[in-house]
């Protein structure tokens, strides 16, 4: 396969001088196909018709960089299946082209991983590429809506975890209540573990109020209509009882007999944010153990995206890292998250004990940050510097006011680090998005509207 030409950035990750950002290739790129204009529509279909579109150009057959286009269109679909998801792709522009994606996301493609996940467990239908004329790709259909944002009532807001579950009671937008537990979800193995522990803390807050209007819930993973597809926190779930994990919000409503809403933690993250900032086109980014996204559209909606940016690729440098899970170099989560300290901290000259947790792994490369160590800064300093180029790149693909970045990577002088990264990197290099993007650490003003009340908010009472 011949790659699209790699652009060296003007500014290096200290540790990682084979970077090659993908915005800037796909600028470099676009900037020379728009000389010769020839139109290509990606179409992906997802549940309940919804359809997304991304339009770009290619080069046409027989110029000399015709060759790039395979590359480049399966990049756009790699990242737009992961940023919005979908079971069904329609590439609208050469043959050759569709014929190529549909060999990658084929069942013993090269991108066999996303055939079979985005196919069977995600969406539960067969995963398609159809190819076709660019004016041939289905209208857009997007059945955002404005969820959120409701405080009128007896509310419940309930926020799940890998390592706790917290939910609290809030009254006309105030919280009267708050609570903390520690669990361990990922290691169970019988859902109704996850169903009782879950419904304990709502009977807990419950006991706080006068009565229930509406439960709203924030978790980590894929949700579709109320229905957990994938998630870390039910990992340890057998197959054949997984069916029990996706009817059990919607068997918490039945039980509790008042409106339930159950989204993604990062677009719950998003939402409160645009709570906080009485705004929208929010995009949140969470680095954690992982990287969390989630969005907030130009007219105030939650689009039900996948926005798991965690495995949306940022990096072309073919000898990039690879995830573990889904065999993908280049892809958020080892760029932004506690991975990505991990990854670098070798070349930074530290050695991290074993027999730590993942957490204490984190907190004791951190420790090494706030003391000053020389590589530990570098660690960080390359965060900032990746996330300055990925924002370039996700700005590609979503309409944006307003960035929040948070995380337990963020915290401390890291946090600073990072922000001054990104900025440098977005003033120098995109100082078009440097003059349209406001990019902020979560302060007072943004933590005054919280996860738990943000996600009280979902649901509307009808009654």
């Amino acid at each position: 396969m011949t790659r699209m030409q790699l652009i060296k950035p003007l500014f290096f990750p200290p540790l990682d001088e084979g970077f090659r950002p993908a915005s800037l290739a796909n600028r470099a790129y676009r900037e020379e196909a728009a000389q010769y204009g020839e139109r290509l529509v990606i179409g992906l279909e997802r549940e309940n018709g919804n359809l997304s579109r991304y339009e770009t150009l290619v080069f046409p057959e027989g110029h000399p960089r015709a060759v790039e286009n395979n590359y480049y269109v399966e990049r756009l679909v790699k990242f737009l299946l992961w940023q919005r998801g979908g079971y069904k792709v329609y590439i609208g522009g050469p043959r050759s082209i569709a014929e190529y994606v549909r060999n990658c996301y084929a069942p013993d493609g090269s991108r066999k991983f996303d055939f079979h996940f985005m196919g069977e467990q995600v969406y539960e239908q067969p995963f398609t590429v159809v190819g076709c004329a660019p004016d041939e790709v289905p209208d857009t259909h997007e059945t955002g809506k404005p969820l959120g944002r409701h405080l009128n009532g007896c509310r419940i807001g309930f926020d799940l975890g890998a390592s706790d579950r917290k939910v609290s009671a809030v009254m006309d937008g105030k919280v009267v209540f708050s609570e903390e537990v520690i669990w361990e979800p990922r290691r169970q193995t019988d859902p109704d573990y996850h169903y009782r522990e879950i419904l304990t803390a709502l009977k807990t807050a419950a006991a706080r109020l006068p009565r229930v209007d509406a439960i709203g819930g924030s978790s980590a993973g894929i949700i579709i209509d109320n229905r957990p597809m994938v998630a870390s926190l039910f990992r340890g779930i057998p197959v054949e009882r997984f069916h029990e994990i996706k009817d059990l919000f919607n068997r918490i409503r039945r039980e509790m007999n008042v409106p339930l809403e159950v989204i993604n933690d990062g677009d719950v993250t998003a939402l409160a944010g645009a709570m906080s900032l009485d705004d929208t086109g929010v995009l949140g980014i969470a680095l954690g153990s992982s990287e969390a996204g989630g969005y907030v559209d130009m007219d105030g909606n939650i689009l039900g995206w996948l926005s798991e940016l965690a495995f949306a690729p940022v990096d072309y440098n073919p000898q990039g890292p690879v995830d573990e899970w889904s065999g993908e170099t280049g892809c958020g989560a080892l760029y932004f998250s506690q991975q990505c300290v991990f990854r670098l901290a070798p070349k930074a000259g530290i050695e991290i004990p074993s027999g730590l947790t993942d957490a204490e792994k984190l907190k004791f490369v951190q420790e090494k940050l706030e003391s000053g160590h020389a590589g530990a800064l570098k660690i960080w300093q390359s965060m900032g510097i990746y996330l300055g180029y990925a924002l370039a790149h996700y700005a590609d693909f979503y309409q944006v006011k307003h960035v929040l970045i948070l995380g337990r990577c963020t915290s401390g002088l890291g946090g600073e680090l990072i922000l001054n990264g990104t900025r440098t990197v977005l003033q120098a290099e995109f100082p078009e998005l440097a003059g349209s993007i406001h990019i902020q650490l979560p302060d007072e003003k943004s933590r005054r509207v919280g996860q738990s009340i943000a996600a009280a908010s979902l649901p509307e009472i009808t009654k």
